[in-house]
């Protein structure tokens, strides 16, 4: 009887290890996944094939803390390689501001890289195309990449277009070498699109979008040298729910931007033109006509829009629940008298009252008092994305 006893005897490490794997999910904290792989070599194993997203302590990504690597390092070559053959079903990776990484150091990804869905490359000063290209070969999966003040160029982007054609989400913030001929690449190669950041990308006119998919759902393209033609482009996928084009003053005078409300733009529900100066009242009419579903529209500091402008934004926005006039100089009374008879799912007026000096405290008063459900928030929103995009 004994000896039965010692023969059924069992112990933890006898477990199989899908039971391991599920204990493990259930840690949340990173000291108790910490502990778990200090147990021994299999349970370590268990730990490391069941991470799947790497960030640095360097890194300036938003990612959860049990992602993060908590030794203080210049990240490198070697050690990123043998961090990537510890963790070789990694699914998110982040080496923002590891601001000497080589090209090499993303040798391994070509081994290592093919459960990777999103990357994020964020100021990799020292990666050029080369680096690109092995992020190309290796990386076939990949639905996110960040490449905000990367020295990436037009041919970076050919390849990774060419060879990433599940891209949805692709940040090319202050990309100084791309210009339309690379946005052409990512278009027509990546079919499943849905978000794209060009915010200062000056070489960047809009032409690049021209024939983009309807995927395309979410476009940041603030202080960029977008010009008429490419904001036709921009819009003729049909799909864009959110558009920035803020910070065009510079660049598109007039009714330059008309081109929104033409037909092709009908799916937006949130439209930031903040700080377009000149944008004038036809673009402005032929918008609120044309993009019935508007919920948001930023018009702060768009000096250029008057009466006229104002009539239309109340007559034919229906749907609007948020809209920013914050120091607008030709919003007046009658303006204000428009969007109070108008829009009639207003929930927010964001207005600088002290600012718009136009605006009387009668004009004021009145608003409070047919429109009383709305409320006149004084502070003023830099920004109104909505944050689905970009998710690590």
């Amino acid at each position: 009887m004994a000896n039965c006893s010692k023969e059924c005897r069992t112990s933890i490490t006898h477990l199989p290890d899908d039971c391991l794997y599920s204990i493990f999910s259930w840690l949340d904290s990173a000291s108790d996944r910490e502990s778990f792989g200090l147990t021994c070599h299999r349970w370590l194993q268990i730990q490391n094939l069941s991470r799947r997203s790497l960030q640095f302590v360097c890194s300036f990504t938003k990612v959860d803390i049990p992602s993060l690597c908590q030794r203080h390092m210049r990240i490198g070559t070697f050690h990123l390689s043998r961090l990537l053959h510890r963790f070789q079903q990694l699914h998110s990776l982040s080496l923002s501001g590891c601001v000497e990484l080589p090209d090499s150091g993303l040798g391994h990804l070509q081994y290592y890289g093919s459960n990777l869905l999103s990357i994020h490359l964020g100021c990799c000063f020292q990666i050029t195309d080369c680096g690109f290209f092995l992020i190309a070969s290796g990386c076939p999966s990949l639905t996110t990449i960040s490449l905000y003040r990367c020295n990436v160029t037009d041919i970076g982007l050919k390849a990774l277009s060419e060879s990433c054609l599940f891209l949805e989400d692709v940040d090319l913030s202050s990309c100084s070498l791309i210009s339309d001929s690379g946005i052409s690449y990512l278009t027509q190669n990546c079919h499943e699109l849905r978000a794209i950041r060009i915010t200062n990308c000056r070489n960047v006119t809009g032409v690049g979008f021209k024939g983009c998919s309807d995927s395309l759902m979410y476009l940041e393209a603030d202080s960029c040298k977008l010009e008429p033609e490419g904001i036709m482009a921009i819009v003729s996928g049909g799909g864009l729910e959110y558009l920035n084009v803020s910070s065009l003053s510079w660049c598109i005078l007039g009714d330059g931007l008309e081109a929104i409300g033409a037909g092709f733009a009908t799916k937006l529900r949130v439209l930031d033109f903040r700080h377009c100066r000149t944008v004038g009242n036809n673009s402005i009419i032929a918008i609120a006509k044309g993009c019935p579903l508007l919920r948001e529209w930023n018009l702060s500091l768009c000096h250029e829009i008057k009466t006229a402008g104002w009539e239309a934004v109340g007559m034919n926005c229906h749907n609007l629940e948020k809209l920013h006039v914050n120091r607008c100089r030709n919003l007046s009374d009658e303006g204000l008298h428009a969007i109070r008879n108008g829009c009639k799912k207003l929930s927010v007026l964001y207005i600088s009252i002290r600012k718009c000096r136009q605006i009387s405290p009668i004009a004021i008063e009145i608003f409070k008092c047919l429109r009383g459900s709305v409320v006149l928030e004084e502070k003023e929103v830099m920004c109104i994305a909505p944050d689905w995009a970009f998710k690590v």
